[in-house]
């Protein structure tokens, strides 16, 4: 079994970054929405280690109140970066005061408003703040579609989209993050389940399956390879109809 380069993996990245800021916002800022989960706080480190802190902006989003937040502002702080916390509680209130009388939301509507509202947040601030935002799903999430579309599933750059959870695991450790931050149990802060629990099956399970093609049991396989394929248009550029003008125009 290939062991996993984490050193070369964390100076090419931060290099692709570098070069991505040059030719798509040279001087600007990196936004990052800090959840306090591994990977904000992976994408965070990276792109300190590539800009600098001091082009490096935090910004916590809430909604009202966080159980873990003190893990947004632990992070900030270790990275020494600047920080705004701005609550959506009103705003997500607002969509549901809002809402036709003859609409009944779905469970899906529900935990995926959250997600939407925070990336409208994270572009409100990052075009007052010279700034990029920063995209932080992982490969393992994005492969059984654990993000969401045009929430936390967007972003300006993706410096992390191709690393699995146990590669981002190492990435953060390498790169001097708490412990407690990079082993912090994922959980999406929606419906009160974590990820796995979600899921049906463990990330290192799924890790193993997309590195190393080790196959879990059938039922697993099963779920694994179902979620992939439903959630495969997550990862492409919106469909467009086309059509050659000769179709349409006559002489």
């Amino acid at each position: 079994m290939k062991v996993f380069n984490v050193e070369k993996a964390v100076n090419d990245c931060v290099k692709w970054i570098q070069d991505w800021f040059k030719e798509n916002g040279d001087g600007c800022n990196a936004i990052v929405g800090i959840s306090g989960g591994k990977d904000s706080s992976v994408v965070s480190a990276l792109c300190v280690k590539a800009l600098g802190k001091d082009k490096v902006i935090g910004v916590l989003m809430p909604n009202g109140s966080q159980h873990d937040i003190d893990c947004a502002h632990l992070l900030c702080d270790h990275l020494k970066i600047k920080k705004y916390v701005y609550n959506i509680q009103k705003m997500h209130d607002a969509f549901y005061e809002a809402l036709p009388e003859d609409i009944t939301l779905s469970s899906a509507s529900k935990i995926n408003l959250s997600p939407r509202i925070r990336m409208t947040a994270l572009y409100f601030v990052a075009q007052s703040l010279n700034g990029r935002v920063a995209n932080t799903c992982n490969l393992s999430e994005d492969y059984v579609g654990y993000a969401t579309r045009y929430g936390d599933g967007a972003g300006d750059f993706s410096p992390c989209c191709n690393f699995t959870v146990q590669e981002m695991k190492a990435i953060g450790s390498y790169l001097g993050l708490p412990q407690s931050l990079v082993e912090k149990t994922p959980i999406d802060g929606l419906c009160g389940k974590t990820d796995e629990d979600n899921l049906g099956f463990t990330y290192l399970t799924l890790d193993n399956y997309i590195r190393y093609n080790i196959k879990p049991d059938e039922k697993t396989l099963e779920r694994i390879e179902h979620l992939h394929k439903i959630n495969l248009f997550k990862l492409e550029h919106m469909k467009s109809f086309k059509f050659d003008m000769e179709d349409y125009y006559n002489d």
